[in-house]
Order: C-alpha cells, then sequence, then structure tokens
C-alpha cells in the first residue's frame, strides 16, 4: 500500500501591513527629532506601500538633503521627475525642514534661511518650474557645481531668492566683487542680518578698510551679533590691527555664549558653533607672538574634536605651521586626516566637506604645508607628485612653483630649479622679485655666481641699494667679471647722484667704488672718486685714501692733500728711525697725548724690570731661616736611594717540596735577584756575597737534616 503523501503546510501568514497613517506619524517624528536617515527609510516603506505618493518623495528628497546625500536627492529629484513637481513650497511642514539646512560655509551663516524666506515670500507669485529651478540650482551649489548653478539662475527672473543664491555661489568661486555689488543690491530688501554675508564679502574681497563706513551707513554696531562682530574683527585683522581685534573677538565669543545658551543649545553645540572665533582669536595670538597660548588653544580644539570639520582644518593647519621642521611625523599624520584617500586622489584633494566649506587660500595653505612637511621628512617621492599636481589646483599662485624649485634642488638639480624660476618669472612679472631672489639664491648656493647676479639685476626696486650692489658686485667678482662689477658701481654712482632722497646713499657708494678700484689695480679711477669725495663731503676717510693712491701715482697731488691732514697732538717729537725698528707701540694707557719716543722708552724700562724678578719661594718658606738643605735623594724612587734596604726574605719559604735534588723556584732565580741588588747599589757596594752567603748549599742541608734525625 502506498504510503499517504504529506499534507503540504500552509502558508505563512503574511506580517500586518503597517497602516499608512502610522507610517507618516512616524516619518514625521523622525524629521521632529532632526533624524533624517529614517525618514528616507520611512519614507522609502511609504512608497512601497503606496507607490507615487508625493510626499513620500518631496520627504524623502527633502530628507536626503538635509543628510547633506546631495547625490543621491539629485537622482530621486530625476527620477521622480515624471509623477510629481518638486515646488516645495505647497508643503508647510517641508518649508520648515528646508529652512534648518546649514548652508558650509564658514561665514556666510544665515544664507539658508534667508534664502528660504525670501522664496516663501514669492510662493504666490512664483510658478513651480522657476521653483524647481531654484532648487535645481541649489542642489548643484550643493554638489559643488558652481558654474552650472550659476548658468540655471541666470534664466531666472532675478528675484531677490536668485540674487541672494548667485551672490553665495559667487562667494564660492572666489568672485568677490561681485558678490559684494549684490549684496548692495539687497541693502534695499527687507531681509534680516543681510550685513552680516555682506561684511564677510567684503573682507573675502579685500576692501577691508571700507567695512567700518559701511556699519555707519547702515546705522548697526558690530556688536549687534556675534556673527557680525567675527565677520568685523576679520576685516581688522586684514588691516593688521591684531589688538583690535582681539578685542573684538573676545567680544564675539562672550555674546555668542549669551545668545546661543538663552536657545537652550547644549554646551557641545555652543562650542561648535563658536569654534571660529576660537580658532581665529588663535590666530591672532600667533601673529602678536603669544605662541604658547595659541599653541595651547589649537591643541585643545584638536584634542576635543568638538570643532566643525573647517575650523578643526585651520587648527591642524596652523599648528603644523607653528611647529615647522618640529615634530614631522605627527603633523603628517593630522594633514593625512584631511586629505581624501578615495579614487587615488590620497594627495590632491581635501575631503569632501572641506572642498566645500574652505576658500582656496586655505586649501592652498594646507597643500603647501604638507608638501613642506615631505621634504623636512625626505619623502621626496610623495612630494613630487603633490608639488606636480599644484599647479593645476592653484594656476594663478607662484607658491607651486617655488615648491617646485625647492624640490629639485633637494635632489640636486640646481640648473633644473632655476629654468623653472626663469619661467615662471615671465609669467606672473608681478611677483617677479619673488621669483628672482629665489633664483639668486639657488643659484649662489649652487655656486653659480653669474646666474645670481644677473638675477638680482633684473629686480629694478632694489637694483642701487647698497646691500644690492654689494651682493652683486660679490657675486661678479667671484665670477672673474671685474669689469661687470666695475659698471654696477658706475651705475649706482649715477642713479645716487640723480637721487632726490633725504638718505643719500652715494658717498657710501663711492667709498666702496674707489676701494674696490684701488683693489683691482684701477689707481686713476679710485684716486678719481677719493678727490670727488674730498671736495663734495670731506671726508677724512676718503682724503687718507686719495694720498695712499696718489703717493703711487702722483706724488705732487699726494703731498698738497697731505697738508690737509690735521696733525695728531704728540707727533712733534718722533724719532723715525726707532720708530721703524719697532713693530708697533701701543696706547699708553692714562696718557693717550704722550709721545712715540716717550712711549718706546717707557716700554724698554718695563721689560727691563721684568728681567728682574724675585725668585719664588714655597708657601710659609722663609729665605732668611731656610733651615737644613733638603734631601738631594728626594725625587728619586725609593729603592734607588742609599738608605733604601730590602726586606729579609722568609727561609722557610725557599723549602724544596719534591725528590730529592729538586731545586725551588725562588733558588734558581736567586742569581738574577742578586744581579738585580748589585746594579741598583747607589754606592758602588756589592751585596752578591752576602747573598751568597744567605743561600743554603746542598750538603750543609742535608747534614743538617741528618743530624735532626738523630
Amino acid at each position: 500500500m502506498a504510503p499517504k503523501p504529506k499534507p503540504k503546510p500552509a502558508p505563512a501568514a503574511a506580517p500586518p501591513s503597517v497602516p499608512v497613517e502610522d507610517l507618516f506619524t512616524s516619518l514625521n517624528r523622525h524629521i521632529q527629532n532632526e533624524d533624517f536617515n529614517q525618514a528616507v527609510k520611512l519614507a522609502d516603506q511609504v512608497l512601497v506601500a503606496v507607490p507615487g505618493d508625493e510626499d513620500a518623495m518631496k520627504c524623502k528628497v527633502v530628507a536626503l538633503i538635509k543628510a547633506d546625500n546631495i547625490d543621491e536627492a539629485v537622482e530621486a529629484i530625476q527620477g521622480y521627475s515624471n509623477k510629481t513637481d518638486f515646488s516645495f513650497l505647497k508643503v508647510n511642514s517641508l518649508v520648515w525642514i528646508w529652512l534648518r539646512i546649514s548652508v558650509p560655509d564658514l561665514v556666510s551663516t544665515i544664507f539658508n534661511k534667508v534664502f528660504i524666506i525670501t522664496l516663501v515670500s514669492y510662493k504666490n507669485s512664483a510658478s513651480d518650474d522657476i521653483i524647481s529651478a531654484r532648487i535645481d540650482a541649489y542642489c548643484l551649489y550643493r554638489q559643488n557645481k558652481l558654474e552650472e548653478a550659476l548658468r540655471c539662475l541666470q534664466r531666472e527672473d532675478g528675484t531677490s531668492a536668485d540674487m541672494l543664491l548667485e551672490s553665495q555661489i559667487l562667494y564660492r568661486m572666489g568672485n568677490m566683487d561681485a558678490c559684494v555689488d549684490i549684496y548692495q543690491k539687497l541693502q534695499k530688501s527687507k531681509i534680516d542680518s543681510l550685513e552680516v554675508n555682506m561684511i564677510a564679502g567684503m573682507v573675502s574681497a579685500g576692501k577691508s578698510s571700507e567695512v567700518q563706513a559701511v556699519l555707519e551707513s547702515l546705522r548697526i554696531k558690530a556688536t549687534s551679533s556675534f556673527e557680525l562682530a567675527y565677520n568685523t574683527a576679520c576685516s581688522l585683522i586684514e588691516r593688521n590691527k591684531y589688538n583690535d581685534a582681539e578685542q573684538l573677538l573676545l567680544s564675539a565669543r562672550r555674546i555668542g555664549q549669551e545668545t546661543l545658551m538663552d536657545e537652550n543649545l547644549p554646551d557641545d553645540e555652543i562650542e561648535i558653533e563658536l569654534a571660529p572665533i576660537s580658532v581665529q582669536l588663535a590666530y591672532v595670538q600667533q601673529i602678536l607672538g603669544n605662541t604658547q597660548e595659541a599653541f595651547e588653544s589649537y591643541m585643545g580644539i584638536i584634542k576635543k574634536n568638538l570643532a566643525d570639520e573647517s575650523s578643526l582644518a585651520v587648527a591642524i593647519n596652523n599648528v603644523t605651521s607653528l611647529r615647522g621642521p618640529k615634530d614631522v611625523s605627527d603633523s603628517l599624520k593630522k594633514l593625512d586626516k584631511l586629505i581624501d584617500k578615495a579614487d587615488g586622489h590620497q594627495t590632491v584633494r581635501l575631503t569632501q566637506v572641506l572642498e566645500l566649506k574652505l576658500s582656496v587660500k586655505q586649501k592652498e595653505s594646507i597643500f603647501i604645508n604638507r608638501s613642506l612637511l615631505l621634504l623636512h621628512s625626505n619623502k621626496l617621492d610623495q612630494a613630487r607628485e603633490l608639488v606636480a599636481a599644484l599647479p593645476g589646483l592653484f594656476p594663478d599662485s607662484m607658491m607651486p612653483v617655488l615648491l617646485q624649485a625647492a624640490v629639485h634642488v633637494r635632489e640636486n638639480k640646481p640648473v633644473k630649479a632655476e629654468d623653472i624660476l626663469a619661467q615662471s618669472a615671465k609669467k606672473f612679472p608681478e611677483n617677479m622679485n619673488i621669483l628672482m631672489l629665489a633664483r639668486a639664491q639657488v643659484a649662489a648656493a649652487a655656486g653659480h655666481h653669474q646666474v645670481a647676479a644677473e638675477s638680482l639685476a633684473r629686480i629694478p626696486d632694489i637694483q642701487h641699494k647698497p646691500a644690492t650692489v654689494a651682493t652683486i658686485v660679490t657675486l661678479k667678482e667671484r665670477a672673474g667679471a671685474i669689469d661687470g662689477a666695475v659698471a654696477v658701481f658706475d651705475s649706482a654712482i649715477q642713479w645716487w647722484s640723480n637721487a632726490m632722497t633725504e638718505d643719500n646713499k652715494l658717498n657710501i657708494i663711492m667709498l666702496e667704488a674707489a676701494s674696490f678700484k684701488l683693489k683691482h689695480g684701477r689707481k686713476q679711477e679710485a684716486a678719481s672718486l677719493y678727490e670727488q669725495l674730498v671736495k663734495s663731503h670731506g671726508s677724512t676717510e676718503a682724503l687718507c685714501g686719495l694720498i695712499k693712491t696718489a703717493a703711487e701715482t702722483d706724488l705732487n697731488k699726494a703731498e698738497a692733500y697731505k697738508k690737509q691732514l690735521k696733525p695728531l697732538p704728540g707727533m712733534k717729537a718722533v724719532n723715525v728711525e726707532a720708530l721703524e725698528k719697532t713693530s708697533g707701540v701701543k696706547n699708553v694707557e692714562g696718557n693717550p697725548t704722550v709721545s712715540l719716543s716717550e712711549a718706546y722708552e717707557s716700554k724698554n724700562k718695563d721689560r727691563k724690570k721684568k728681567r728682574k724678578r724675585k725668585p719664588r719661594y714655597p708657601k710659609g718658606f722663609d729665605p732668611a731661616n731656610p733651615g737644613p738643605p733638603p734631601d738631594p735623594e728626594r725625587w728619586l724612587p725609593r729603592r734607588e736611594r742609599s738608605s733604601y734596604r730590602p726586606k729579609r726574605k722568609d727561609k722557610r719559604a725557599a723549602q724544596v717540596r719534591g725528590s730529592q735534588g729538586a731545586v725551588s723556584k725562588e733558588s734558581a732565580g736567586g742569581g738574577s735577584s742578586s744581579k738585580h741588588a748589585q746594579a741598583t747599589d747607589t754606592k758602588g757596594t756589592s751585596n752578591s756575597v752576602s747573598a751568597e752567603q744567605s743561600k743554603p748549599s746542598t750538603k750543609s742541608s742535608k747534614s743538617s737534616k741528618k743530624k735532626s734525625r738523630k
């Protein structure tokens, strides 16, 4: 009988579906708690239960934006564009979420709030297409696709919302002048705290000197908010008013603490909000010379790790600059945390957050410091790779060029460094002075004196200064170009002769030129320069040089100018013959006007007195009562003195232990010891006889043994 088939198990009951209302309730709760990752998951659950739900789509897109997942937000917008439009202003709760999105920028903290408020004011008049375009522009801005975001905005009607977003995009792109122009146009709009961004833009645009006038025209005090106080302090730093900036930063921190405490923020969030002020305050302390306080402030921020990413990056970079070549490995580890190690860009790209938040100048500073640390740690391969990528990242900066030259110098390739600096001087004519100075330094260190001299000669601002002239002349002299060195002196003399300045260096240049020409055998030219100095300035040093030079070329002129020398006091009775025989006379103390003959005689007397010195006796010795004479043998060794008596040897030690006829080592060596005693006897007496008598003979020893046995 066939077995009965087993009954099939009943299918498991499907889990009870959660009502959509409960899902939306949970979604709203996560939004209120700012848990946007969970909000995205719940929105996906709603879309599974109710495909195509517009509210769930919009909630998901906004939650992705709030969670900084901009790429996923853009993909969601593109995927849902056929099912719904993203006119977020139709949903009030979503407008509230959008309002709280923070903009990743240090000095423009209020941009997003103002942007959304302006959008709300235009919600009745703006079409859905315009609103969607603005949102697209904002997403592109958050993706750091600034050119595309700007093109997207330029198609619109130029409302306050568009202008505000455009100003922020221009600020991120570094076009500060255009950014400030937009803020000035927006002054008529009733936008709260617009002056904060405006002052920030002016500082970045290099218009710090106009900040105070703008505040006065707006009738706003710098201490009206901690953000405005911070930005105003930055303008004072740009104007090198560091003490005033320090006081304003302290006020900004105090105001910020009071304001944020009133909003019931926890201490950690308050510290995060005020981190830029703390870092900027430490920077001012560093500039003022309080390096220890600045270092402690930076390290406190780094160890707590409570600051935002940009402030933490600035603190790490400034600590690196304070340390310099010390603790290179630790500094490199800290800077590595700022580098994006994904996709093979570990040396030429910062993390995504820092790429969005830091300015171009700040990024460049971090990469420059990293390059210097790699050079100090002799990691030339990594340094070469990083430095080669910097010109593409910062094409308008000359610092990558200097770093490339430094790498070539470390690799003992000074010629390549010189060529790079020479080519870059043509590319950056406004920075030619710095590049030529660097080229001159590299060439001089490598022994290329002519190249160094040519590099210095291409700097017109310092061409005729005494230090530059002296350096070029020395370099040309070492290169063997004496005519070129003389030409440098002649050019400098001509320039200072026509210069209408109070601090004229003509006499210094002419004096050095005359000395140089005299050194290299150009006596006529040297004499001419000395004569011009004597006639124009009456220089005693030039007069002495002229007499010395003319004594070899024109004795009559030397005699004529010799009369202009003022006679020295005490020089009338000089014995020339005696003076020529001496090697020179030092000035006599207490009487500088004494004659040379008197000084010579006094010097000879002093020498005679020094020869008749009294004998020096030991301490406590009385020459009147010398006592008994010292022992003449006091310096001899004890065994060589006449009074020395050697110790008697122990007879028992010489007893023979062994077979009959054996001889001990002591007795065997007796002859040598007797000879030594005979050689060391100071009176000439011989002790050999006594030594022989002290030796017992073998016969007597045998007889004594027999007697003892009996």
